[in-house]
């Protein structure tokens, strides 16, 4: 069989950086001399070759306008490589790979993020490991087609659904939960996949959607909402959606201010999304009377998805110019696993 040819692509974060022997500071590694530094991937039997980004950024920077660089990559290269590596700082990897898992319809090649906590050139790097799994992942076939097609978080042993994902720990190599859905595939003596936990996509063409829109605002709930700070946030111009982390299983103060803000901006076509305070657990709208109210108004529930999740759904479906009525009905319709079917 032919070998697998992989596309690392380097957008920036820990894992591309390396100590300089002289100084001890950390300064951006250079990926075309990628085997010499790892040289355990010279026994891959892949095809890899890398982009890297001009003027790698750290994660904290990342915005809309990389995510459909990133996107504009893959589909110009999709025909050309079985898989796709996507180095990224861990910050907010969640929320890149969740934009992308939207932005990728169609998707049938994996396209596997994975990052470190600790630089590539350091001694105890988690790097190498997480590299060299991810690109052996992003390689594995069954019966000529890819295990895995779906975009994904490699990290510490584990393959999660990226829009599953949140960043948990920043002090621990295992710094990426997904306590709502199974992990993918988990790495030890061999990589054991869930088959029943991957995405099974159908023959359609790749779709790439490169408009996305961040006319949104968050807000989260605390006991002790003050009306004046809140009512000005939610009256702001120009907001389109309005993602409120609420308490519990959905709860929210049932303060009669509070719900007639709600209530007016639904009013103006802002779309007001429901999501959990809770990494564990979903959002169940009229569980109880603190959250009966809100369903009642028409503030959509976000079941169990993920916060990042959420802003990059709401990011890509305000992208699409959708009529309200149909974009609610999106956001609360499982598009790419974010969410789990009732």
């Amino acid at each position: 069989m032919a070998k697998s040819k992989i596309l690392l692509i380097y957008t920036g974060g820990t894992i591309g950086m390396m100590q300089d022997v002289k100084t001890g500071s950390l300064k951006p590694f250079d990926f075309k001399s990628l085997t010499n530094q790892v040289p355990e991937l010279k026994k891959f039997d892949v095809e890899l070759s890398s982009i890297s980004f001009e003027k790698p950024i750290d994660s904290s920077n990342m915005h809309k306008d990389v995510w459909v660089k990133l996107a504009n990559i893959i589909k110009e290269k999709y025909n050309k490589f079985d898989g796709f590596v996507i180095l990224h700082g861990s910050d907010t990897m969640s929320f890149t790979a969740s934009a992308l898992s939207f932005m990728l319809e169609n998707l049938s090649k994996p396209v596997i993020l994975t990052g470190s906590q600790l630089p590539i050139g350091i001694i105890r790097t988690d790097g190498k490991e997480n590299l060299i799994t991810a690109i052996e992942i992003a390689a594995a076939k069954h019966k000529g087609k890819s295990i895995v097609q779906e975009v994904c978080i490699y990290f510490e042993y584990k393959l999660y659904r990226g829009n599953r994902t949140f960043k948990y720990n920043s002090e621990h190599f295992d710094a990426f939960k997904s306590p709502n859905y199974p992990f993918l595939a988990e790495a030890g003596v061999e990589i054991q996949y869930n088959e029943r936990a991957l995405l099974k996509q159908n023959k359609k063409a790749l779709k790439v959607h490169a408009e996305l829109d961040n006319s949104i605002l968050v807000l989260k709930l605390f006991p002790g909402l003050n009306e004046k700070i809140t009512s000005s946030l939610i009256n702001t111009k120009g907001i389109k959606a309005i993602i409120i982390e609420t308490f519990g299983a959905g709860n929210a103060t049932t303060q009669e201010w509070f719900v007639n803000e709600l209530k007016s901006a639904i009013a103006k076509g802002i779309v007001i999304l429901n999501v959990t305070q809770c990494h564990e657990g979903r959002v169940v709208q009229g569980m109880y009377e603190t959250s009966s109210q809100l369903k009642r108004i028409g503030v959509v529930s976000g079941h169990d998805i993920t916060y990042e999740s959420a802003v990059a759904k709401l990011m890509f479906l305000l992208g699409q110019k959708l009529p309200v009525k149909k974009l609610k009905d999106l956001l609360e319709k499982n598009l790419r696993g974010e969410i789990t079917s009732s």
